[in-house]
């Protein structure tokens, strides 16, 4: 038997917060990722969610976990490297369907930026087909925290999923 990693701790922590909350019928779970890169050897962990709003815009969550060699090294080697980057990085992502032509990008990171706090970075990626005017636009933002996050902060994985949920109920009060 092996001694689980921060990683691995950390992700079961945050699957079942997520799952409790898909079985209380709050969100539903519509996909997830569970990644490990053996060239890299690097682990990638995501799940995405919808909250169960009918009838309005499509606007899913994804949360991300990422630790790298380095990562995994400090944590198992920790005298040959800085116990300070036996972590992982986080990433959350809104996804959102609405209009071309209205202003939803600049609203949706407005409202993001007022839940998550001006320490975190917000950065946004439109798309949208140039040659059908009537197509619908996808606007990408993903919230990152601009540094590793560690075992001893697992409480605050599991009250992240509070602010995603929140962010999802304030994005559905914007007109799309």
């Amino acid at each position: 038997m092996f001694d689980p990693t921060a990683f691995e701790n950390m992700k079961v922590v945050m699957e079942g917060g997520f799952y409790d909350r898909d079985l209380d019928g709050e969100i539903r779970i519509v996909d997830r990722n569970d990644i490990l890169n053996s060239a890299k050897m690097s682990r990638r962990y995501d799940i995405t969610f919808t909250d169960n709003a009918e009838g309005l815009a499509e606007i899913f969550c994804t949360f991300t976990m990422e630790a790298g060699l380095d990562n995994l090294a400090a944590e198992l080697l920790p005298q040959g490297k800085s116990e300070k980057l036996a972590g992982c990085r986080i990433y959350v992502k809104f996804t959102i369907k609405h209009l071309k032509a209205s202003n939803a990008s600049l609203q949706i990171c407005k409202v993001l930026r007022h839940i998550w706090g001006s320490g975190r970075k917000v950065e946004q990626t439109v798309k949208y087909n140039p040659e059908n005017m009537k197509a619908m636009a996808e606007t990408e933002t993903v919230i990152s925290f601009n540094r590793l996050i560690h075992e001893e902060q697992i409480d605050d994985l599991n009250e992240m999923i509070i602010y995603m949920t929140s962010s999802m109920k304030a994005l559905r009060k914007i007109h799309f």
